[in-house]
């Protein structure tokens, strides 16, 4: 796997951690999942892109 591809993979459990502790915090924010969703497809779409 390449180096930007790993950093959004870092980057994508980061968001899920910060996603997480938000909706602990302050209550589940629909925008927050989806942001956290379309961010998850991206980095899904670089790592596959990558491995052909």
């Amino acid at each position: 796997m390449p180096d930007t591809a790993k950093a959004m993979t870092v980057t994508t459990v980061a968001a899920l951690v910060l996603a997480t502790a938000y909706s602990v915090a302050l209550g589940g924010s629909g925008w927050v999942w989806f942001a956290w969703v379309v961010l998850v497809l991206v980095t899904l779409g670089m790592v596959t892109a990558r491995e052909r």
